[in-house]
């Protein structure tokens, strides 16, 4: 403990006083002392001046004819000693001069007290700086969960990669300490760790404050409600993302209406996967004009979802008004004869758009020739997937057809798998094929050829007779080659491992 020059003088002074007091009324009580102009004569001793040291008025004061003993001076302490051999008084300085000097000594004694302080030396702080390291464990720490040994040895890698890390909320909260600072990891995956709306809101305050992650999949994390709020609230804020997936996170309707809060008021993020949700036709009507306000999404992905026709509706209507979409996927929603419809209106207004992906949306063979009249009028779709749709050869029949009515379709990739189609399906296909030369057609099989093949491949004879033409075999030489005993006579056994 540092103790100020100031607090020592009034511990010290009180003893001092009772000391002169008691000496003054013993001196009373004595008539052996002489005054001399308010000098005290003192025997075996100097005189002393008439002005105590520091004084600064013009009163005298009178001093005891009496020499002290060594008792008396250490009764006395240490500062009548330095008052009765100062040298100022050996020296016999006047008054004046001594109350400047009283006056410097006071100014010094004042500096020093600003300087002093009553802090323990030994318990300053240092200065403290952590490293990302020790931030992750002393946050693991603190939410009881145990850190995770592979971010500890990439936490300075471009590419993380935590999938199937268990992390849980706890988990995300504490690595969300170390990653609010980090500078290095720019593709964060955070996919099936079980994060829930705890972890998603803790990995969403960090990437509000992280300006140098543009990639993160939060895929299979039972985000919920309270993820997506939290989502969209980083999403209005962050201007760094451009990819983000939230695949799989039972995001339903009331989710969809944050986020489509964020569609409309972040034009930074370029991708955003939404795919394996339980959105419906509620979320069909928000997010319709969240996709036709937006205007910087490239790629959206709403594949897996609960849209139906009524649904799939404003859907539609939000792309056609879109003008920066690129790529967009809705598969698996149940759009049926009504949605094909649909976006087959917005295709004759979008001019933008060059990949769609609607395979398995229960569209029969009239909702596809509909949507055809739609295809007729575009020029930039380049790939169209319509796979595992019940729209049969004539709905295929019905989208080529388009293409020959567009000289200026930009379709390079046609997708009809596991639909067959017929013998009028391929002579089209034939003649659009020199129109476009560069196209290519994907298509379950032609069901004449199928039926032929299947007759043939049923019939035994059939099949040892493509066996010897394509071999260049007569019947002789076959049997000359399965006969084992060479004595002209094929027994059922060796006519068997033939066929065979």
């Amino acid at each position: 403990m540092v103790i100020s020059k100031k607090q020592l003088k009034e511990s010290a002074l009180p003893p001092v006083q009772e000391a002169r007091d008691a000496e003054l009324e013993q001196e009373s009580s004595q008539g052996g002392s002489h005054q001399l102009g308010g000098i005290a004569s003192r025997p075996a001793s100097r005189p002393r001046k008439a002005f105590s040291r520091g004084s600064t008025d013009t009163k005298t004061v009178s001093r005891p004819d009496k020499a002290h003993s060594p008792t008396e001076r250490a009764s006395a302490g240490p500062k009548e000693e330095a008052e009765e051999d100062s040298p100022a008084e050996r020296e016999g300085e006047d008054p004046q001069g001594a109350d400047l000097r009283e006056s410097s000594e006071e100014e010094t004694t004042n500096q020093e007290e600003e300087w002093d302080t009553d802090l323990e030396i030994d318990d300053a702080k240092q200065p403290y700086s952590a490293t990302e390291k020790t931030l992750y464990e002393e946050a693991c720490k603190i939410f009881g969960v145990v850190p995770a040994s592979y971010f500890l040895r990439h936490m300075h890698d471009q590419e993380l990669s935590l999938v199937h890390h268990g992390l849980g909320p706890q988990g995300a909260k504490a690595l969300s300490v170390p990653l609010v600072t980090n500078t290095s990891i720019l593709n964060l995956n955070l996919s099936d760790n079980w994060l829930e709306g705890g972890g998603g809101v803790a990995i969403a305050e960090m990437l509000k404050e992280n300006c140098y992650i543009t990639r993160i999949d939060l895929s299979d994390n039972k985000l919920g409600l309270v993820g997506a709020q939290a989502i969209s609230a980083m999403l209005k804020e962050n201007v760094t993302l451009v990819d983000i997936n939230l695949c799989g996170n039972e995001l339903d309707d009331h989710a969809a209406t944050p986020l489509a809060e964020a569609f409309m008021s972040n034009n930074k993020v370029q991708s955003m996967d939404l795919s394996h949700n339980l959105m419906g036709e509620g979320a069909g009507d928000v997010l319709g004009n969240a996709i036709a306000e937006n205007t910087g999404m490239k790629e959206l992905n709403l594949s897996w979802n609960c849209f139906r026709e009524m649904g799939s509706i404003p859907i539609a209507k939000g792309l056609g008004a879109n003008i920066f979409l690129r790529a967009v996927d809705l598969s698996y929603n149940g759009f049926g004869k009504t949605g094909a419809a649909t976006l087959g209106e917005a295709l004759k207004v979008n001019n933008v758009l060059e990949h769609l992906n609607i395979s398995n949306n229960r569209i029969p063979p009239e909702g596809a020739v509909r949507f055809a009249m739609g295809l007729k009028e575009n020029k930039t779709l380049k790939t169209l997937n319509l796979s595992r749709n019940p729209m049969q050869s004539a709905g295929c029949y019905g989208i080529i057809k388009s293409m020959q009515g567009n000289p200026e379709s930009a379709i390079e990739f046609l997708d009809f798998s596991d639909i067959t189609v017929n013998k009028d399906f391929d002579d089209l296909h034939t003649s659009v094929k020199e129109m476009f030369p560069d196209l290519k057609v994907m298509h379950g099989g032609n069901a004449d050829t199928l039926r032929k093949n299947k007759a043939k491949l049923s019939d035994p004879l059939y099949m040892l007779k493509q066996h010897m033409k394509e071999n260049s075999l007569n019947l002789v030489d076959f049997f000359e080659r399965v006969e084992e005993d060479k004595i002209s006579r094929v027994n059922r056994s060796e006519f068997e491992q033939g066929l065979l």
